[in-house]
């Protein structure tokens, strides 16, 4: 590199022209919500856009069986309530997601259970579940986080031995494999989101496969996201046994759900392909942790996030984001501000207002250094965006960038 000094300190920068970019939504999508339009129904039951939908993605994911939802929280809270989750249960899942992922557990009056990661691909391992599991553990959700899956063989041993239901959080991994398995087809139930933030958009929605393949635990599931509503039957079963939420997907959603699933190979296969490349480049450059994919797996890169190796470098992780970022590299210093147990929901055990409910039903803590593997990552990770836009010379000049920058603060 001819200029060693960092655009932060009147050095040359590094990526001077704009990052590829790309339309995600266009005349196949217009065509299918025109089409929706003219059925002269928008309910998912009457029309044809969310079977179809839901029927190219089956055959895509090799399942029999799945469910349209409103959103990916939905989904979650959908497979939670037809897994039996219930009132004194308790459910293990990563502290470092979006809070959509405790959501519904929740709304059941369960009690979210977190365990520590694996500090490199950022996920749970069958370790760190077998050390919080309690007579009370109903169900582990594993989330594979930005495209990476979990270990996936251990746990489901795990969860075989204690009779545990399995639940995938597959918002950010869409056609990510392990071992030759798509996520979301390992578990008991698989969720999915697409909301506009992810793989695929419908601008608000998401889908639970269930993968008993049972056809009793499909109805079970798809009343479940319908008030319990038994539509299968000829006409309309309303006899309420308990409760259960509107999560209906509407015709719209399913329509632009049909155009985008037809891009989807295509642009997981390009961010992998993408997320690779930038690996590649960065993994012999002393002071950075590149993104560990989980062995076995195949990662489709909703981000990339890398962590800073502290002792290797004399900076802050903030000051390495923001010279960074002078080098014209978009970038966010971690992923959610802090592990969701120290989010004040937690703190205060309070899920609703002027409630200790359902916290109170044992003796549950939520103290900070609990998994302090996720806090450590989270205090030294930097998350990149990766686009299927991107062009090959955009993560050239991510590679270069973060080398110089890592050149520049290295001990």
């Amino acid at each position: 590199m001819k200029n060693n000094t960092l655009a932060i300190f009147g050095g040359q920068q590094v990526k001077t022209t704009p990052f590829g970019t790309g339309k995600r939504f266009g005349l196949d999508e217009a065509t299918e919500l025109l089409e929706a339009l003219e059925q002269n129904t928008l309910f998912y039951h009457f029309g044809n856009k969310v079977k179809q939908f839901l029927s190219d993605f089956n055959e895509m994911y090799g399942v029999k069986y799945s469910v349209a939802t409103s959103s990916g929280t939905a989904a979650l809270h959908v497979a939670l309530g037809a897994a039996g989750v219930t009132v004194g249960d308790e459910v293990i899942t990563s502290p470092i997601t979006d809070q959509g992922t405790v959501i519904g557990i929740l709304y059941q009056n369960a009690v979210p259970v977190f365990a520590d990661l694996e500090p490199h691909s950022y996920n749970l391992t069958a370790e760190s579940i077998e050390r919080v599991i309690t007579p009370k553990t109903k169900a582990i959700i594993v989330v594979h986080l930005a495209g990476n899956p979990c270990d996936m063989e251990p746990i489901m041993e795990l969860a075989k031995k204690h009779k545990i239901k399995v639940i995938e959080d597959c918002a950010q991994s869409y056609l990510t494999t392990y071992k030759g398995r798509l996520t979301g087809t390992i578990g008991d139930y698989g969720c999915f989101s697409t909301n506009d933030f992810k793989h695929i958009s419908t601008g608000d929605g998401g889908i639970v496969t269930i993968n008993s393949g049972q056809e009793e635990d499909y109805y079970t599931t798809h009343a479940f996201a319908d008030k319990n509503y038994k539509r299968q039957e000829k006409s309309v079963i309303r006899d309420i046994e308990y409760l259960a939420p509107n999560y209906r997907m509407t015709e719209l959603q399913g329509a632009v759900g049909i155009a985008q699933l037809k891009k989807l190979e295509w642009i997981c296969t390009r961010r992998n392909e993408l997320g690779e490349q930038l690996t590649v480049g960065i993994q012999n450059t002393k002071g950075i942790h590149p993104m560990k994919i989980t062995k076995g797996g195949w990662c489709s890169y909703w981000f990339y996030m890398f962590t800073l190796d502290s002792e290797s470098l004399k900076c802050t992780r903030e000051e390495f984001s923001t010279a960074l970022l002078a080098e014209g590299i978009p970038n966010s210093p971690g992923y959610i501000p802090q592990v969701l147990y120290a989010q004040s929901l937690f703190q205060q055990k309070q899920a609703y207002l002027n409630s200790h409910y359902p916290f109170d039903q044992g003796n549950y803590d939520y103290a900070i250094g609990s998994c302090p593997n996720a806090e450590r990552i989270l205090q030294n990770a930097i998350r990149l965006d990766i686009n299927e836009f991107f062009e090959n010379k955009d993560i050239e000049d991510m590679i270069t960038a973060l080398n110089k920058v890592a050149a520049h603060y290295r001990v």
